[in-house]
């Protein structure tokens, strides 16, 4: 059974509260309670969650290849704050986050921060076209089949698109955005995760 996400931090409610909105509230409370969205899940809606760090699992082994053909693996990424971005290029809501994704991605480039793109149920040409309209030049793994995005069901609806995992530095969900991401939430997000003391990685 998925754990249950909390709004952790008064500091990142706050943030979240007055940088986003949220509709269509009850479809996505049921969705989160049963790890499926309705059908027509759009994007619209929108639920902006924190797991306690007691209740944080690790992310899945996600490895494949990229837009460009080269191999990615994400357990490269360790010790870095991960923002792993679902999306499409034939999604409307994908398309609506995208400037907000560059645009904290370029700021926090310098910080140990990692944004990855998970492409999901796309081709390699229409992946690469629109990472490249979007200028989103951090890496991007293949999911041409959902079968990635399935390993994170527990944290992540199958057919919720956009949605966006934190992940701790420790290599843990910490949190998610099902449906489209803002600037301020992504913030929220990253400032909350980089504050916490970065401890040992276990073997």
């Amino acid at each position: 059974m998925p754990a249950p996400y909390v709004k952790h931090s008064v500091g990142l409610l706050g943030l979240l509260l007055a940088g986003v909105l949220i509709t269509g509230c009850a479809a996505s409370q049921q969705g989160a309670q049963s790890a499926q969205l309705p059908a027509g899940f759009d994007g619209s809606s929108q639920q902006v969650e924190l797991l306690d760090v007691a209740d944080r699992r690790p992310l899945p082994e996600l490895r494949g290849s990229s837009v460009y053909g080269d191999t990615l693996n994400l357990v490269d990424y360790r010790g870095r704050v991960l923002v792993l971005n679902i999306w499409a290029s034939w999604c409307g809501p994908c398309r609506g986050e995208a400037p907000e994704l560059r645009e904290v991605w370029q700021e926090t480039k310098d910080q140990p921060v990692q944004f990855i793109g998970l492409v999901t149920r796309d081709s390699e040409v229409a992946s690469q076209r629109f990472a490249e309209s979007y200028e989103l030049d951090y890496p991007h793994l293949m999911d041409a089949d959902g079968s990635l995005q399935l390993q994170m069901r527990d944290s992540v609806p199958p057919a919720a698109i956009p949605s966006t995992l934190f992940v701790d530095r420790e290599g843990r969900v910490a949190g998610r955005i099902i449906g489209k991401a803002s600037a301020a939430a992504l913030r929220g997000f990253i400032e909350e995760l980089l504050a916490e003391p970065e401890r040992e990685h276990r073997s």
